[in-house]
């Protein structure tokens, strides 16, 4: 049964938030990098690197180059922030779980 709700959304964002830090992982471990090449390391159609590359520049994380993309100030902060983050939403997921546990 196909999931066609809100929590198939939510599973879509998800998707999406990870690719846009999957690229950024790259951009920081290898750029400058144009998107023919983030295309090519992540299996992604250019178009979709394009719409990550577009979020991420929106986001100040990363910004053009004339060799590709790149690391800003920004990013370093970011990844800081990063863990706590992931632990908050984290907590967030635990709390659901708990809510629908078999009583």
């Amino acid at each position: 049964m196909p999931e066609e709700n809100f929590v198939s959304k939510l599973k879509e964002e998800i998707d999406v938030v990870e690719r846009h830090l999957k690229i950024l992982d790259i951009i920081l471990k290898e750029g400058p990098i144009g998107i023919i090449k983030l295309s090519e390391k992540t299996h992604l159609p250019p178009h979709k690197v394009r719409y990550s590359l577009r979020v991420l520049e929106s986001n100040g994380l990363i910004r053009p180059s004339a060799n590709g993309a790149t690391v800003t100030e920004k990013t370093e902060e970011f990844i800081n922030d990063f863990e706590n983050i992931i632990q908050k939403i984290s907590a967030k997921i635990k709390s659901l779980e708990k809510m629908f546990a078999p009583r």
